[in-house]
């Protein structure tokens, strides 16, 4: 039976339950993390754990344990599935108070974590995606489990016959509402820089990595709305999606209406890394 981990126990997730004074619940206030699972392996796990410590410091909390405790408590999690493809969600709060603002009345966090079936998808035959304003606060780069404005905008995305929105923030675009971006223009890749308006993806980084050790540029900077609408390919990334082709944007074509020729290069280049990196 697949278990889940809450506060020190695993369990079956019908028998896992929080206090309705859980400050995650009365106010958002905590960070999560999905890590992939490829191959029974999970992929890139220095860099989640780092990134969970990053999005907890921005919220003065301590990371209740250490990596080779994250490590057990997920290998012991993704045992419990027979799914080679997994998705890891990971959850800590802030813990149970009396409804107060004041942080410091936190004693105890709350931790949970459990691991679900990857769902294969047709992303890689191209997705379809609106442009809307950034309805988001300013902290974007923290994980926060605060993702109203995001369900939202996917929902927008949604009406409207389409996979994702894409972010607009004072004329400057800064990512999907679940995913980063990457634009191919006149066969340069551009990708907007990680500041606070933008989370710092794992999978983005990584295509970034494999850019730089195939030779292949790629710059860091902003792209602004009318290099958007003219941009030959378009791209989205997350830990889940991977590498996901933008081929419809606000009912426009992209390209040719079909994942382009760098994305095809780039996902080829991807997937090779993921095969040696989970044999």
């Amino acid at each position: 039976m697949p278990l889940v981990y809450l506060n020190g126990e695993f369990k079956a997730l019908k028998d896992a339950s929080i206090s309705v004074l859980d400050r995650g619940f009365t106010f958002g206030d905590g960070v999560y993390e999905v890590v992939p699972v490829f191959n029974k392996t999970i992929f890139r796990f220095e860099e989640h754990i780092q990134r969970l410590e990053r999005s907890l410091a921005a919220i003065y909390m301590d990371n209740p344990l250490s990596k080779n405790e994250w490590l057990s408590i997920f290998t012991k999690l993704i045992e419990s599935i027979d799914h080679t493809e997994q998705s890891i969600y990971l959850q800590i709060t802030r813990g149970i108070t009396a409804r107060d603002h004041d942080i410091s009345l936190a004693e105890e966090p709350t931790v949970f974590v459990m691991s679900r079936p990857i769902e294969k998808n047709s992303y890689s035959e191209g997705i379809k995606a609106i442009t809307h304003e950034d309805i988001r606060w300013q902290y974007c780069n923290v994980k926060a489990i605060t993702l109203l404005p995001s369900v939202l905008l996917r929902h927008r995305a949604k009406l409207q016959g389409a996979n994702e929105a894409i972010l607009i923030r004072d004329g400057v675009v800064t990512e999907g509402a679940a995913s980063n971006i990457f634009i191919c223009v006149d066969g340069q890749v551009i990708t907007p820089i990680k500041d606070n308006r933008v989370l710092p993806g794992i999978t983005r980084d990584l295509i970034l990595e494999i850019m730089v050790d195939n030779n292949i540029k790629c710059v860091e900077s902003s792209i602004d709305s009318g290099l958007l609408n003219n941009a030959d390919e378009i791209w989205l990334t997350s830990s889940t999606w991977e590498i996901a082709p933008v081929i419809e944007l606000d009912d426009k074509k992209i390209g040719t209406g079909k994942p382009g020729p760098v994305w095809q290069k780039i996902n080829r280049l991807y997937q090779d890394f993921k095969r040696n990196y989970c044999n």
